[in-house]
Formats: structure tokens, sequence, C-alpha cells
């Protein structure tokens, strides 16, 4: 297993511990330089947004990861964890619904991406 997949299942075990809904893998590898995977998860409420991203910031700390940036810390609907290789972004449904990052991010004439798991 190579280091980013290490980094992504990391990242879905803090999403799975804190019960995220929705979530979804994106590999963007070649589509853009900046990462290879994107996380799209849902949180019920603001509160738990915020829980799902300090525990995936948490998680990455334990295998001595820091990562490059968090934002929306202060946002009500939207925090993205930027760990380099995987970025994740935990949004409420509505947001997610209003952005529609998975759409977004697939080629066309691709299949839509299948959620990792649904809650």
């Amino acid at each position: 297993m190579s280091e980013t997949e290490r980094l992504l299942q990391w990242v879905l075990e803090a999403l799975e511990d804190l019960k995220a809904k929705q979530v979804t893998v994106l590999d963007v590898r070649g589509k853009t330089s900046v990462t290879d995977y994107m996380v799209v998860a849902s949180g019920t409420s603001e509160r738990h947004l915020h829980a799902l991203a300090g525990k995936v910031v948490e998680k990455l700390a334990e295998h001595k990861i820091k990562p490059l940036g968090v934002e929306g810390e202060r946002s009500r609907d939207w925090v993205l964890v930027d760990a380099g290789d995987v970025i994740v972004h935990v949004m409420l449904p509505e947001t997610r619904e209003f952005y529609q990052l998975e759409k977004l991010w697939r080629v066309e004439n691709e299949p839509e991406t299948a959620p990792v798991q649904s809650a």
C-alpha cells in the first residue's frame, strides 16, 4: 500500500469513527496536480462538521502528519482539511448539494463515483 493510500485510509477511518454521512472518494489523479484524492463527506450539524474535521486532524497527528491547512474552522457549513495528497471536504448536506463537487470533478463519460458508505 502506498503512502497516499495509507493517508486516504486514515482519513476514511477518522470519518467513519464519528459517523460521517455519504462519504465519497474522488480519484482526481490526472485531473489536477493539487492532490490525488478528494474525500467529500456530510455532517449532520455545524458541531458535527467541526468534530469530523477535528477527528481527521487528530488521526493524522497519530501518524505524525500535520495538515497543510484547515479552512473554514469558523464556517457553519463547510470545513476543508488539506492533507496534501488527500483533501477532505466536510459539508452540511445543503451546501454539498449546492456546490456538487462530485459532479464538478467527474470527467465527461466517466461513471458517477460511488459512495464509500451511506448512512
